[in-house]
């Protein structure tokens, strides 16, 4: 094995001590201009920056149809860089966390199943549109085994005030192990509009999205996984735990969010009044035609005992309205002040209540009513601008929020970023309540906030962008295995929620820097972590590694754009999270090392105009590497697989 990963690392490192004595100057893509109709700007190419992109705080881009080796990074089903996410073996399905620094917190409750949403689209995730003509983009990819993954957009403007856009992204994915398919949709309209006068704005969108995973819960037999027996070359012939098992989460959402100036001419100083409603529901539901696994010839309770003998069907009912009032203060010289009171009300709901022989009662509702003030300053001063904001309830549940945020951009090179957040946050919904069909797990709790200090700091230079971060947590909220030694032998999976009473620090460093050299360049980013912590609750990889090596340059009289390389992802081991199906979570687990593999892709891509061509060999180096690659303790990663995609724009 050791001679087989050196032969593979020199196989690497030659072309990359080659090409460095290259010296030409490197390749860069630059945004052309857009030939548009003559009756809207008489034979003129329209500028880039009338196709707009801007976000639910109004922080706008522009539609870019370059071909980068960002593009290259987001080329995926979640159709953005997934650094610091680990993908399971089939597309559409849940992620392992490797950078823990990428989580997002929120102080209010959430419904939970995280492990279900990072294909689930949030309100902050929506974008909004102002183009000069009518754009369509085209997203397809091959998927594993049979089935496809695209992504159909278009937007128009109707008016220079009133924009439409529509999309569907949509995956069907059969996978390379039993009951592992994934059928997933999202749909999204959006709009918006603001006045002639420009007094009054708006962004409206609605979203329907359903995500199904059959759900094997990874294979019983680890051993013959790696042992690199060829009768297992074909994957389905792995026992996995269950084969006619499968949760869905689905959810849809109304969303308004809108604004008025007070005063009727924009001036040095103007008062606006604000609201934003956002209605939301979600089902999450388990369903298991037959409860007993098979292993081996045993049978196996893999969830321990249940109520019903057969055909479960665990649901979860969420729904949420969420509306905020506020008043802004536009200032020229101050800068703005905003204040805001926000009202938001949440249900879980459970078709049943259960009493239980020891006393023990689990409600059949969760109900949520808190009421929040936020008050938020921002100022822009030449060279240097910062927002403060501060969050806290009004209503008997204890909530705060504390977020300064301070950014120096020194010239073109230098930027510095600087963050400090304090939270105390609500529970999410499913730590608190949670019932289902196997008895035990049904839980009622009432867990502390979790208290969170989160310092970050970001530099961008010539020689190198550094990302760092420190956090300290308190009364973090965790899922972990609580099954007997007993019924570990038996292979019985009983996770709960749990809640860590000490202090635990985290501090990540990440480190990206890409060296062109001629043609080529070299892109690298580095993260490194670690933790200190009484208890391995909080497991991360103390090394995560991203480097490509790749070619970029014209052909055909300037009339293909061709980039092509080698990318090596690596981490290294540690007690990765096992992933539970039955409630859509990953648990702590210290008893089974991941990583230590490394992952190697060989990719050919294209532009033609505006239509991107993409060509991939994932992991190919899986067979040269041993079978220890995991998505998690008990799932397999990808194997070696080729993939086809492109993307396709069109500006009418």
């Amino acid at each position: 094995m050791q001679q087989r990963l050196l032969f593979l690392y020199i196989i690497i490192l030659v072309p990359i001590l080659f090409f460095a004595q290259v010296k030409n100057e490197s390749i860069e893509q630059k945004p052309k201009s857009i030939r548009i109709p003559d009756s809207i700007r008489n034979k003129k190419l329209a500028s880039i920056d009338l196709y707009k992109v801007i976000t639910l705080d109004n922080d706008t881009t522009y539609i870019d149809t370059s071909l980068t080796i960002q593009k290259e990074y987001s080329h995926n089903y979640l159709r953005k860089d997934i650094f610091g996410l680990l993908p399971f073996a089939n597309d559409g399905q849940t992620y392992n966390t490797l950078q823990y620094s990428l989580r997002d917190y929120n102080p209010l409750p959430e419904f939970g199943f995280k492990a279900k949403h990072f294909n689930f689209l949030e309100a902050q995730h929506l974008r909004y549109y102002s183009v000069a003509t009518p754009v369509t983009e085209l997203y397809f990819k091959t998927t594993i085994n049979r089935g496809q993954s695209v992504d159909a957009f278009i937007t128009l403007n109707t008016a220079e005030n009133l924009n439409f856009s529509i999309a569907y992204k949509g995956l069907r994915s059969e996978g390379e192990y039993l009951n592992q398919l994934s059928s997933t949709g999202n749909f999204r309209f959006t709009t918006s509009y603001n006045t002639k006068n420009k007094r009054y704005f708006a962004k409206a969108h609605y979203t329907f999205q359903d995500i199904l995973n059959e759900e094997n819960g990874g294979i019983t037999t680890i051993e013959d996984f790696e042992s690199e027996n060829a009768s297992f070359n074909n994957r389905q012939r792995f026992e996995v735990y269950f084969t006619d098992a499968k949760s869905l989460l689905k959810g849809k959402r109304f969303f308004l969010d809108h604004n008025f100036r007070i005063n009727p001419e924009k001036g040095n100083t103007n008062l606006y009044v604000s609201h934003q409603i956002n209605y939301e529901n979600k089902l999450f539901e388990f369903n298991q035609s037959t409860v007993s696994s098979t292993v081996g010839s045993a049978s196996v309770g893999r969830f321990g005992d249940s109520f019903l003998n057969s055909n479960i069907n665990d649901q979860t009912n969420y729904n949420k309205l969420y509306n905020k009032v506020g008043l802004t203060l536009e200032s020229s010289l101050l800068g703005n002040f905003y204040f805001f009171i926000d009202d938001f009300r949440s249900n879980t709901v459970y078709n049943r209540i259960l009493i239980f022989n020891n006393g023990a009662n689990i409600p059949s509702v969760l109900g949520q009513d808190i009421n929040t003030i936020l008050g938020k300053y921002t100022f822009i001063r030449a060279k240097f601008s910062g927002d403060f904001s501060y969050q806290r309830s009004i209503t008997p549940q204890s909530l705060s929020n504390l977020d300064a945020n301070f950014r120096f951009n020194f010239n073109e090179d230098f930027q510095l970023a600087l963050q400090y957040q304090n939270l105390n946050k609500l529970p999410n919904n499913n730590y608190n309540l949670y019932q289902s069909s196997y008895i035990q797990y049904n839980w009622s709790n009432d867990f502390k906030n979790e208290k969170i200090n989160i310092l970050n700091a970001n530099l961008v230079s010539p020689w190198v962008d550094i990302d760092f971060q420190y956090t300290i947590l308190n009364d973090y909220l965790y899922f972990t295995n609580i099954a007997t030694a007993q019924q570990k032998s038996v292979q019985t999976q009983i996770v709960t929620p749990a809640q860590y009473n000490e202090t635990i620090n985290y501090a990540s460093l990440k480190l990206s820097k890409e060296i062109s050299f001629g043609n080529f360049a070299l892109d690298n980013t580095v993260l490194f972590q670690k933790t200190t912590q009484d208890e391995l609750v909080l497991n991360v990889p103390e090394l995560v590694t991203r480097n490509t090596i790749y070619y970029s340059n014209y052909f055909f009289k300037n009339a293909l754009f061709l980039q092509t390389g080698v990318s090596l992802n690596y981490f290294t081991n540690y007690f990765a999270n096992e992933y539970n199906p039955l409630i859509g979570e990953f648990f702590v687990q210290n008893e089974k090392q991941i990583g230590n593999h490394p992952n190697l892709d060989f990719f050919i891509n294209a532009k033609i105009q505006r239509t991107r061509i993409y060509l991939k060999a994932e992991h190919f180096n899986s067979s040269l590497t041993g079978n220890n690659f995991y998505a998690s303790p008990n799932n397999p990663s990808r194997d070696f697989t080729i993939r086809f995609g492109l993307i396709w724009n069109f500006f009418n």
